[in-house]
């Protein structure tokens, strides 16, 4: 940009404001440097444009992004091979770009029992308001959903594996039919942070992650993603994504940026720990199955091998009937490097009771406990569970 200033001397105060750079160029880092501003800068006025398409111009204003913001968006574009990534302020968020990018009073919507609760209530209520009719599925429902589109169905959600009851869904089988009928599917694909499940060669149209998850990696960053590789998708969600004002923080881009750095050694470890936790719970005697997608006894198990490229860290248990309530409760209390709390992802493990869930085709009433395994080692782990199991006897 041209300096207006340096040919002339002015006043200290208009020194103080002026935001030229003045520190000598070339510097090289390893990190992508943190670039905030809602205001940009025009090199002209006939230059001067409100659009938040990159592709048309860069950077027009804070709200679209920047290059800290846009670095994020490609490189995970560049993940799951998307033509474009779209980031949102978190995952929930994510879900409603998308619905309110697609659906239009009189649509109709097909969303899977064990999607992730916020999904579910935001398709019950402010769909709902909005003029959107809406229907749970059996997310094993395969290539039955034929039965259950309509002629206004717009979109169908999946979400694989299940956010609690880790049901592994056959994408393909569903995207065939719904192509079928000229519908969209989205995709919620957090679990496997964009690279355990390759979506867009399976057919869907539109994969979310809740970035906050294991993108982030540390539960300290609140970010979702939109990814699409149809440019109707792209212009309709763009346009959404700009009307709705949804900024994201470069500082949270950030930190993103530096989690996609370890995603992979972090996925790794993450899998190799749940699914031996997850098999020595499935040797226990006070549980009555365990909904892990690595093993062969949870629902999916066949569609995980013929997909996935591995296992993530979450996965739920199932305790036996004769376990009330409360009994469950107290296992919960005793864990102690097991944390209480949502979400997933991170470095610490987490455990978090799912009770009263009020599902219709797999309902495990007061009975299931998710688990989230961090980075502590899997024999403390074990050894931690251990000691609460005791606690039921």
């Amino acid at each position: 940009m041209k300096d207006k200033l340096t040919a002339t001397r002015v006043d200290w105060r208009t020194q103080l404001v002026d935001a030229t750079p003045m520190a000598p160029g070339g510097f090289r880092s390893l990190n992508t440097p943190v670039e905030r501003g809602s205001t940009t800068l025009f090199d002209s006025a006939a230059q001067v444009r409100d659009v938040w398409d990159p592709a048309v111009a860069a950077y027009t204003y804070g709200l679209y992004g920047t290059p800290t913001t846009y670095e994020l968006a490609e490189r995970i574009a560049r993940l799951e091979g998307a033509k474009q990534t779209f980031i949102t302020p978190g995952g929930q968020a994510a879900i409603a770009l998308v619905y309110l990018s697609l659906c239009r009073p009189g649509d109709h919507v097909l969303v899977p029992e064990s999607a992730y609760g916020p999904n579910r209530a935001m398709a019950q209520g402010i769909l709902s308001r909005l003029g959107v009719s809406v229907d749970m599925y059996d997310p094993m429902i395969g290539a039955g959903i034929v039965d259950m589109l309509k002629p206004e169905t717009l979109l169908v959600w999946c979400e694989s594996p299940g956010s609690i009851t880790m049901e592994v869904q056959d994408v393909a089988a569903i995207v065939a039919a719904v192509h079928r009928h000229g519908a969209y599917v989205a995709l919620d694909n957090t679990y496997a942070a964009g690279v355990l499940y390759d979506a867009f060669s399976h057919g869907v149209d539109v994969s979310i992650q809740a970035l906050t998850k294991y993108v982030g990696g540390h539960s300290d960053v609140l970010l979702g993603s939109v990814s699409v590789c149809d440019e109707t998708l792209r212009g309709r969600i763009g346009d959404t994504r700009a009307q709705l004002g949804m900024a994201v923080s470069p500082d949270e881009c950030s930190l993103a940026l530096r989690g996609l750095q370890t995603l992979g050694v972090r996925l790794d470890a993450l899998g190799r720990t749940s699914t031996r936790v997850a098999e020595w719970l499935a040797a226990r005697p006070e549980i009555e199955q365990v909904l892990h997608p690595a093993l062969s006894g949870s629902p999916g198990h066949a569609f995980w091998k013929r997909d996935f490229n591995g296992a993530a860290s979450v996965f739920s248990i199932v305790f036996k009937p004769s376990y009330p309530r409360e009994a469950i409760l107290a296992f919960v209390d005793a864990l102690k490097l097991f944390r209480i709390g949502y979400s997933w992802g991170g470095v610490t493990s987490l455990a978090v009771p799912c009770f009263d869930m009020n599902r219709q085709y797999r309902d495990y009433d007061s009975r299931i406990v998710r688990l989230n395994v961090g980075l502590e080692s899997p024999d403390d782990l074990i050894d931690d569970l251990s000691q609460a199991l005791d606690v039921l006897s």
